[in-house]
């Protein structure tokens, strides 16, 4: 008799061996990344504090292990559900536009001045843009992506600064000055 698989879980809590940073992952990826340290490992290797399906699971399992480290595990326990507690955003405090009119500023202005710089960058934003360069230019180097940037009105540093947190959070690599997305 051949046994059913059983389906992979959504997400897990995971640590890292050299920070002991805990981070949720999605999925079943290859390798994994620390957001703090940025040792990358096989994800099989990840020790892993529990796997659900549940996304607002995983955070509160994370969240309740910080919470332990750090002795408050009693407090986190009094809290609310993080999904109870998304509930409550809203009815707290001003909405935006409440906010911006207190703050002297015309909400309707900046919601056309919004439109106006997404429509100047063809929609995309300018992490998107960068990341835009990447897909579309043939061996595309530091230059290449800064002009492709440029072009659509992201400053050079903020292209330069964007390839590297690319190439840090394992999204992108670079070899002989020639950079891809991963």
């Amino acid at each position: 008799m051949f046994e059913a698989e059983k389906p992979p879980d959504v997400y897990a809590v995971v640590g890292c061996s050299e920070c002991d940073m805990l981070w949720v992952v999605e999925g079943r990826p290859e390798t994994s990344q620390c957001p703090r340290c940025g040792k990358r490992r096989p994800y099989a290797k990840r020790r892993k504090f529990v796997s659900t399906e549940e996304e607002d699971h995983a955070r509160e399992v994370r969240a309740s292990i910080l919470a332990n480290r750090q002795g408050q595990g009693d407090a986190f326990a009094e809290l609310d559900s993080f999904a109870e507690m998304e509930e409550y955003v809203d009815e707290v405090g001003p909405d935006d536009a409440e906010y911006l009119e207190a703050s002297g500023v015309d909400a309707d202005e900046a919601a056309a001045a919004g439109e106006r710089a997404t429509e100047a960058g063809g929609g995309r934003n300018r992490q998107e843009t960068v990341r835009a360069a990447l897909r579309e230019l043939d061996d595309p180097t530091e230059d290449d992506v800064v002009a492709y940037a440029s072009e659509r009105g992201v400053p050079d540093e903020y292209t330069r600064k964007a390839l590297e947190k690319l190439l840090r959070a394992g999204e992108a690599t670079e070899s002989r000055g020639v950079y891809r997305l991963v």
